[in-house]
């Protein structure tokens, strides 16, 4: 079933040596699908190519940043112009005011932006910040969804789905995960529930928008309008975390898509052009606590702002706002939704397809997937299978069965047609 060359698997052996599991994020490891990983020699437009010279169609697009495909020329342009004058100066650039401009001028919510290294780092100090910014210390996040790796944010859900969570990590102090509520996505109760049993103590409230980390889950209708109403109630900041969603679903990202304006925004991915890069902003009022003012809230970085991501960033988000460029991408995303949906209807499957923009998923289950539980209803042996057939028939998808495809502006028409046979006849084998 495996469809590795032999010198991405000897590329990968002598990474194992040196590096934990091969790889620097762990989902890179095929743990989910097993086997070993064609590792990557460069990408082009919408297609990857490994080291033994094949060539995949490309919809994990590094994981949601590559909106415009592998090197684009405009963003190669940037990045070299930017890399003539200097790669890092840790000092005020302009560079770094034109991107925060341009991010000001997209995003609703956001009138000031604080420029940081990765997604991660951008919901984590959002965190930090609302946690100052109200003196509360409790968070209310939602099972499912995905906030990067710090602590508070590694938390389970509890024995019930009000129960302060436990450590999801070895490494994260109980102390710390007593701090963070999880509930259900998409269930108001819930969230009624928690925030009436911590009167006063909740800081924030972090959502994904749309659920990106167990597949795609679009949020209910009135969701997401609710969840600003009981924040407003509360007193606590309502952080949307934008880091796939954002200038994804639109030039505003899910807040404009939805028309729902949170307190803070995270993002991350397309903001950097391909490039490391997070950012996180909001109402001024809140960010102006952030050092070196107000009440002066921890949050720094050496090579935040970098120059060589600011110029990427900008030239990408530039490219976002010209004419077409949503109505591409949804026509495309469309066109692979319709056309997985017929290969369904004709070997008589029922899976379940979710799709809200460009972010799309096929679950393995019949199932309605609406939050993780849900989500768990999959058939993930069915779609280790069915990825195999998929990769050995030139199509690159995320190696679980939680995950979006990502398609991209420079996707063609040609592209999704040689997907959707290779779609037809990878769950024509596996089944």
């Amino acid at each position: 079933m495996e469809h590795t060359g032999p010198k991405s698997i000897e590329a990968f052996s002598t990474a194992q040596q040196y590096i934990p599991g091969g790889v620097n994020s762990p989902a890179r490891a095929f743990g989910a699908v097993g086997g070993n990983p064609p590792v990557i020699s460069h990408g082009r437009g919408a297609h990857l190519f490994d080291l033994d010279g094949n060539e995949y169609i490309d919809y994990v697009c590094s994981w949601g940043p590559l909106v415009f495909g592998h090197a684009h020329p405009r963003v190669v342009q940037a990045v070299q112009e930017a890399c003539l004058l200097g790669t890092s100066f840790g000092a005020p650039t302009q560079a770094e005011t034109a991107l925060a401009r341009q991010i000001v001028q997209m995003v609703p919510s956001v009138e000031m932006v604080r420029m940081v290294n990765s997604g991660t780092e951008a919901t984590m100090s959002a965190v930090r910040v609302a946690r100052g910014f109200t003196g509360r210390d409790k968070i209310l996040k939602f099972e499912g969804c995905w906030h990067g790796h710090g602590d508070s944010f590694l938390i389970k859900a509890g024995s019930s789905a009000l129960t302060l969570g436990a450590p999801d990590s070895p490494g994260i102090p109980q102390a710390i995960a007593a701090l963070s509520i999880t509930v259900p996505y998409n269930d108001l109760s819930a969230v009624q529930e928690a925030l009436r049993q911590n009167p006063g103590q909740i800081a924030a409230i972090i959502v994904e928008p749309v659920a990106g980390n167990m597949g795609t889950v679009p949020p209910r209708a009135g969701f997401l309008q609710q969840l600003r109403q009981l924040a407003d109630q509360d007193g606590c900041v309502l952080i949307f975390d934008e880091v796939i969603t954002g200038f994804r679903l639109s030039a505003g990202g899910a807040q404009e898509y939805f028309g729902v304006t949170p307190d803070m925004t995270c993002l991350g991915k397309i903001v950097g052009g391909g490039l490391p890069v997070g950012a996180y902003g909001g109402k001024r009022q809140i960010m102006e606590q952030v050092s070196p003012l107000g009440k002066k809230i921890s949050q720094a970085g050496t090579l935040s702002g970098n120059p060589l991501a600011m110029k990427a960033g900008l030239v990408q988000l530039q490219m976002l706002s010209e004419p077409g460029v949503y109505a591409r991408l949804e026509q495309l995303s469309q066109n692979l939704e319709a056309g997985m949906a017929e290969n369904l209807k004709k070997l008589g499957l029922r899976y379940t397809l979710n799709r809200v923009g460009s972010m799309l998923c096929m679950f393995f289950t019949e199932t309605q997937v609406v939050d993780y539980a849900t989500a768990c209803t999959a058939d993930t042996a069915r779609f280790r299978r069915f990825f195999w057939e998929l990769l050995k028939r030139g199509v690159y998808m995320a190696p679980s069965q939680f995950e979006c495809l990502f398609p991209s502006a420079v996707h063609s028409d040609g592209d999704v047609e040689r997907t959707l046979r290779a779609h037809y006849e990878a769950l024509k084998a596996i089944h």
